[in-house]
């Protein structure tokens, strides 16, 4: 499976005027390809159940979706990846039990990391935060589009941008060797959440194109 979209959205319910299904309809709605539900604080069940809706979803729009840490909630759902943070089971053992036709994300936060989770198997990694994010702040401060650029020239799985990403620094990001951006509030916490989805494919889109 590959990895064949360059705006990530993740979840976060909290952010949204509307219910996270309806919100993330709208999403794909504007040309969203790839989401990964991350709602950490839900019991089983109820990340299950909508895991089961989002899956639903995805699949009327041919798109992609991940599970945040869960190898056995994105095994349940049939999704097309999950996505591992620091203190997940390493890629290599989610390997084993999601099978070689899942793709596997990795939450970095510094080269040795984007170069551990690529060591370890990993098909793609956020890497971030690039710049201040109330989300990311217990990371402590924004490593900057520079710190991105040197992870590009180490790795040579798809690295996804992630922190602070808004329309007007996207440029910024794609010019720095970023193979997409990973975005929430920027696009689930707009009003239009299908128009922001849009603007963003639309200045990714802009920034490829040259």
């Amino acid at each position: 499976m590959s990895v064949d979209f360059n705006l990530y959205l993740i979840t976060d319910r909290k952010v949204t005027k509307v219910s996270l299904p309806e919100a993330v309809r709208f999403a794909l709605k504007g040309g969203v390809r790839a989401v990964q539900l991350r709602e950490k604080d839900l019991p089983m069940r109820e990340l299950l159940a909508l895991a089961q809706d989002l899956r639903k979803i995805t699949k009327e729009f041919n798109a992609r979706l991940f599970i945040n840490d869960r190898v056995d909630v994105a095994v349940a759902v049939d999704a097309d990846g999950v996505h591992l943070g620091g203190r997940s089971m390493p890629p290599a053992a989610a390997r084993r039990i999601a099978g070689r036709n899942m793709l596997i994300g990795v939450s970095t936060h510094s080269i040795e990391e984007a170069r551990e989770a690529e060591k370890g198997g990993a098909d793609l990694i956020t890497f971030g935060p690039i710049f201040s994010t109330p989300s990311k702040a217990k990371f402590g401060a924004p490593i900057g589009v520079e710190a991105l650029r040197l992870v590009k020239k180490n790795v040579r799985i798809p690295v996804f941008g992630l922190g602070g990403i808004k329309s007007e620094n996207i440029a910024q990001v794609m010019r720095a060797g970023a193979d997409g951006v990973a975005m929430i509030s920027a696009i689930l916490a707009a009003d239009d959440i299908q128009t922001a989805a849009e603007l963003m494919n639309r200045r990714i889109g802009d920034w490829r194109g040259k």
